[in-house]
């Protein structure tokens, strides 16, 4: 994403909208975007309203005004001169919108956002069977970004440890070698909004996994978070909340899936 010179005026709407803080007013009066902050999420163009005032009559307008201490804002919700543009991306580059724009897909997954429909639907696709853990590893958050540099600190411990990476995850599409975890090289110093790894372990190795998720959060520059989802058993007990009081962590349920669907 960048904005015009010769049209931005200045207002700062946009500074506002940036959910990255990758936008900002420079010395020239100009608003600007950090290409290595901005994550092409396209929030700041269709976040904003456009109006087409012609930016040299803005200017003046606002520099008279200046003069008797007033000021001309436009509301909050517009940029009045047009002066956001999407560029056009290549490659490594557009994995950034893939990641950040929920309105587009990622190319060799067809899926829209950051991971798959993780075991929402267990029910129909079996994902997760009984004795089993599906575990999302959640870097980034909407304001805290993170790097692929990252993720591939994390996957390749994950790696070493033999889990089982869902071979339709946007991640793990982009890794080099499953078998290693290492993320392609020409990704790495990419930034993302967020990105969900998605991992399958039998269910005495939770307390494993989450040690080693831990270990390389603190090795990390971002916010990582894991969930983890898992069948109950036949009178409605959870034995993946016993494993996860017994290692120090507290457990809610956070989703339940009826079990109305029939295996694919």
């Amino acid at each position: 994403m960048r904005i015009s010179k010769t049209r931005c005026v200045g207002c700062g709407n946009c500074v506002a909208v940036c959910p990255v803080a990758a936008i900002s007013i420079g010395s020239d009066g100009r608003a600007a975007v950090d290409p290595d902050q901005c994550v092409e999420c396209y929030t700041c163009y269709r976040g904003l309203s456009t109006e087409r005032l012609n930016p040299t009559l803005v200017r003046g307008f606002r520099r008279v005004l200046s003069w008797f201490r007033l000021r001309f804002d436009p509301a909050p919700d517009v940029c009045p001169t047009s002066a956001i543009e999407p560029e056009e991306l290549s490659w490594p580059r557009v994995v950034r919108r893939a990641f950040s724009d929920p309105l587009v897909s990622h190319e060799a997954t067809g899926v829209h956002g950051r991971g798959t429909e993780e075991v929402k639907t267990n029910d129909v696709t079996g994902r997760v069977a009984v004795g089993e853990c599906g575990l999302t590893v959640e870097f980034g958050r909407p304001g805290v970004t993170a790097t692929f540099r990252d993720m591939d600190r994390v996957t390749r411990r994950l790696a070493g440890l033999d889990v089982f990476f869902e071979p339709n995850n946007p991640v793990a599409q982009l890794m080099e070698d499953r078998d290693t975890g290492a993320i392609r090289e020409d990704l790495l110093d990419e930034r993302v909004l967020s990105a969900i790894v998605e991992i399958k372990v039998e269910m005495e190795r939770v307390p494993e996994i989450l040690a080693a998720v831990r270990d390389a959060a603190d090795e990390s520059e971002t916010v990582i978070s894991v969930g983890a989802s898992t069948r109950c058993g036949p009178d409605g007990e959870e034995p993946l909340a016993e494993i996860l009081a017994a290692n120090g962590y507290s457990a809610w349920r956070g989703k339940t899936n009826l079990g109305l669907g029939r295996p694919a």
